[in-house]
């Protein structure tokens, strides 16, 4: 495996190494003096922005199951921990203040006198009938007696709450665990997006791939174009989103997505790269976001994973590598060649100018490098030919 810097080659089949292809035409959009800038979505599909001065911060306990959900993990265990202490100091107090207010605490240990609570006679041992109660552990060491009516009011409503906060919280954790979010870790994208050509059309391509045998149920794919943008009247519009269509109108957006699928965005009069050269697109700042979406197959939850390419990510005049190859009674994916580009002859021009060339006929049918198997000739083959054709 060899190459320049900061990109990734393979060594080509021979009879391609043998067609000298030129690399004079192809090029890394890659300018040494760009500044790096910002993503808007990280390689890991992390949006990259934060909402600052929120005012109406009222409207995340309105939703109070969703705010819950969203917090990091240590904080979600903090709460779900302080909950159910809290609701059984609570508890414990009540059973301890209805005690107190009865007399158990000091009489409970004399002949004759019925307490609320039996063996109950201080705020510890209060707490622990609380748990005792909310938990339905049933020691059998403290239990309540019939002659306490607030006490068998106070079961009830603890009994009812309990079950509440039991819903809420273990609903909550059981959401937070169960996390579709978890399953993108295993959907791949490209390191890299390429341009080339693919049937006498300029092309945008990227990679995606699942690693998992389970698959993604009813995937479907999207992306977006990120740039700024100013209009005719003077507006500047920062991080203006564009749709980049690639394969919503013929279907080739909903995937199969089994093995490695290349994702490919045909560059026509719709898209927002029509009139991009790769001298004019060397100058511009933009960001490439890719959505994947479908529903876990295990789960039946719907997942999303998100990547994006910044402008210095987009490679022209690449190919990617093959990774599916066939063995004996079965596919095998090589994955190590997953985010592997090779170099293929690309013109500079914009896809509109190739367009014109080709109704004009001035661009030769012989654009495509990569045939099969070479249409020529060896020196051995033609001597060959002569000898037999002597004899």
């Amino acid at each position: 495996m060899s190459g320049e810097k900061g990109k990734t080659f393979i060594k080509l089949p021979k009879h391609l190494r043998e067609a000298q292809i030129s690399t004079e035409r192809t090029h890394l959009i890659s300018d040494p003096a760009k500044k790096p800038r910002q993503r808007y979505v990280q390689k890991d599909g992390k949006c990259n922005v934060h909402h600052g001065n929120v005012q109406e911060t009222y409207r995340y306990l309105s939703d109070l199951f969703t705010t819950l959900v969203d917090l990091r993990w240590r904080l979600s265990l903090f709460i779900f921990t302080l909950v159910y202490v809290v609701n059984w100091l609570f508890f414990g107090f009540l059973w301890w203040l209805i005690a107190l207010i009865r007399g158990d605490l000091v009489h409970g240990d004399e002949e004759g006198w019925t307490p609320c609570v039996e063996n109950l006679n201080s705020f510890v041992s209060a707490f622990l009938f609380s748990i005792e109660t909310e938990t339905t552990i049933g020691y059998g060491y403290r239990v309540i007696t019939e002659k306490c009516p607030e006490g068998i009011i106070l079961l009830l409503v603890q009994a009812i709450l309990g079950s509440i906060v039991n819903a809420m919280m273990v609903g909550c954790m059981f959401v937070k665990i169960s996390q579709p979010k978890n399953r993108a870790e295993t959907l791949m994208f490209s390191h890299k997006a390429v341009i080339s050509v693919r049937d006498n059309k300029m092309c945008l391509m990227f990679r995606v791939g699942d690693l998992r045998n389970s698959h993604i149920v009813e995937a479907s794919i999207r992306a977006k174009l990120i740039r700024s943008q100013q209009t005719k009247e003077g507006e500047f519009i920062p991080l203006n989103q564009t749709d980049i269509n690639i394969g919503f109108d013929t279907g080739d957006d909903r995937l199969f997505l089994v093995s490695p699928l290349i994702i490919s965005h045909e560059i026509n009069e719709k898209s927002p790269f029509w009139e991009m050269s790769l001298a004019q697109m060397e100058k511009e700042e933009f960001e490439i976001v890719v959505i994947l979406e479908g529903m876990v197959e295990a789960t039946g939850m719907t997942c999303q994973a998100r990547s994006s390419y910044l402008d210095t990510e987009v490679l022209w005049g690449y190919r990617f590598t093959p990774v599916l190859s066939l063995e004996k009674g079965f596919y095998e994916v090589d994955y190590n060649n997953f985010h592997d580009v090779y170099e293929t002859n690309t013109p500079t021009c914009s896809a509109k100018e190739l367009a014109v060339k080709h109704r004009d006929g001035a661009l030769l049918p012989t654009l495509s490098l990569l045939s099969p198997e070479p249409k020529m000739h060896t020196f051995d083959t033609l001597t060959a030919h002569l000898i037999t054709a002597a004899d």
